[in-house]
């Protein structure tokens, strides 16, 4: 039996679960992958008859168990996707069976009814299947009319940045063969007016983006104009060469495959542009307003103007915020690092900064809001095949500065004290270098 059959095989089993039960408690993540899982398991659900209520959470903790417990009645079932299978303590507390779907490296043993983790078949849930993706493979099971709901796993795989291999693989090629998604080539950005695009989108990060002025005169050097959408062949291709070319002097090489390719089109979504798409979910994730993303999942066109104009305002905000703050990181001894209060998203800054201006190297950004350190940290491919694991940095170096953290070897988050900035970097500073001095030379110098 191959990996594939056996996570299909868990997601029959999780399938099973759920129609046992007359009423279902959901929470997922807030993030594009999170909200894209609430958006498929909403549509399975409704279509299955089963009632459910839903809630996101930015984080899993004691008191999101709480409110879970005060929510449900004996015999009612609770679903967690893109979160729970780290914390089996937590886990443990709810007053009710629980199904996991999630794709975060499972720690300990779960007390969960069913889990489906890509990570317990040998498959890599941090790059081959999102949490939509896994919410995906569950829904299928739940009725034979849900491959529509592909189009929404690949926009949150895209969301997290995977790969289109294995697990991913096989539901884009549901996606393809059914019409739900279609491809055309060109940059991985979201439509609209060229010049617009490339000064207030994070992908790519280049030169101009910040600068509205710069990226006009970029394109009147290239003789471009208009909306991007509306380029020709010779005319992307020209745009994406020149785009390369700006990439190659500083830019990691995934950054170049993350932003020149196969643009996904979501035939079955009210926004068709992936990209687009993503970035309305990160947008209403960011500020809080969830029932718009799921609105948008559930294909409510009345939301759509709100959401498209909350989205323009706050990427073009994210750009200049991120532009700002670039200018001031310093390098430690093994990592990148920056302090931050309230920036506008620390995930993006540090994807920005370790795919665009220093992929040598990890990037860790400790930003200060709502009375804590959110930390947020990313790598590259190439440095965890070097031997770099976030998830376990950021755990033990969160752990040992009073916090908790955790998520995936490329890209982690955590929470820590006020004050303990300094304690905390000079930890995951000094796990960093053991972790790449190891792979370097088969033991710690």
């Amino acid at each position: 039996m191959s990996e594939l059959e056996k996570l299909i095989n868990l997601a029959k089993n999780a399938a099973d679960k759920i129609r046992r039960h007359k009423f279902v408690r959901v929470i997922s993540h807030n993030d594009a992958d999170g909200l894209t899982s609430a958006g498929i398991m909403a549509h399975a659900l409704l279509r299955a008859g089963i009632p459910f209520q839903l809630s996101i959470a930015s984080k899993l903790d004691g008191a999101v168990i709480e409110e879970v417990n005060r929510s449900i009645s004996s015999g009612e079932l609770v679903i967690f996707c893109d979160m729970g299978s780290g914390h089996p303590e937590l886990i443990k507390q709810v007053g009710a069976d629980v199904v996991i779907l999630d794709h975060h490296q499972p720690v300990g043993q779960s007390p969960a009814k069913a889990v489906v983790n890509a990570h317990m078949v040998g498959i890599d849930g941090a790059t081959d299947i999102s949490a939509s993706g896994t919410c995906y493979l569950v829904a299928r099971e739940l009725g034979t009319g849900n491959i529509d709901l592909a189009g929404l796993a690949i926009a949150g795989a895209v969301g997290d940045r995977q790969l289109f291999r294995t697990a991913n693989a096989f539901i884009l090629e549901e996606a393809l063969k059914s019409g739900v998604v279609s491809i055309r080539k060109g940059l991985k950005v979201g439509d609209g007016n060229l010049a617009d695009v490339l000064a207030y989108s994070k992908e790519p990060f280049l030169d101009v983006t910040g600068y509205p002025e710069k990226a006009a005169e970029f394109l009147n050097q290239l003789g471009l104009s208009g909306n991007i959408e509306d380029l020709s062949e010779e005319e992307t291709s020209k745009l994406a060469s020149a785009v390369a070319l700006k990439l190659v002097k500083q830019a990691s090489p995934e950054a170049i495959e993350a932003v020149i390719g196969e643009v996904f089109l979501l035939n079955r979504e009210l926004v068709h542009n992936v990209y687009d798409f993503i970035s309305i979910l990160n947008t209403c994730g960011k500020q809080k307003v969830y029932g718009l993303a799921l609105a948008l999942c559930l294909k409510d066109a009345t939301i759509l103007d709100e959401a498209l104009s909350l989205t323009k305002e706050h990427e073009k905000n994210l750009a200049i915020d991120i532009r700002k703050n670039v200018e001031n990181i310093r390098k430690g001894e093994n990592l990148w690092y920056i302090s931050t209060v309230e920036a506008i998203s620390t995930g993006d800054l540090a994807t920005t900064v370790v795919r665009y201006l220093h992929p040598e190297l990890p990037f860790i950004c400790v930003n200060e809001s709502e009375g804590i350190l959110k930390v947020s940290a990313r790598g590259t491919r190439e440095l965890v095949s070097k031997g770099l694991d976030l998830a376990f940095t950021l755990r033990e170096a969160a752990g040992a500065a009073g916090g908790n953290g955790g998520g995936h070897s490329v890209a982690s988050g955590a929470s820590i004290p006020l004050g303990s900035t300094e304690e905390f970097l000079s930890i995951a500073d000094r796990i960093i270098g053991e972790q790449l001095r190891k792979n370097a030379s088969g033991k710690v110098k």
